[in-house]
């Protein structure tokens, strides 16, 4: 999922506020600083997602017959292929368990 640069400012600001609010926390550095900083690893992290992404289709697309994009099956290799690109990064979903 892509987001905006002033997405991404508007969540740093938002975890900035939510960090100033918990009283167990003290900051020592400018709250701008931290804010700053906010923005540069959620923008990497966006960065990485989008890699990410990118495997997903790369291996759709290397698969021995086509698969359109937009189908249920291409939907359903991506989503299984993009979970598994996650958890090569150390990613890990906690998947509730299925009833038989």
């Amino acid at each position: 999922m892509k987001m905006s640069y002033e997405k991404i400012v508007q969540i740093s600001h938002r975890i900035m506020g939510a960090i100033e609010a918990l009283d167990e926390v003290e900051i020592f550095e400018e709250p701008n600083t931290i804010r700053q900083e906010t923005v540069k690893i959620l923008t990497e992290l966006m960065h990485e997602e989008e890699k990410v992404g990118e495997l997903a289709k790369a291996r759709i697309i290397s698969q021995k017959r086509t698969i359109a994009e937009g189908t249920a099956e291409w939907e359903i290799l991506y989503k299984k292929y993009y979970h598994d690109e996650l958890r090569k990064l150390g990613v890990v979903f906690n998947t509730p368990a299925t009833h038989s």
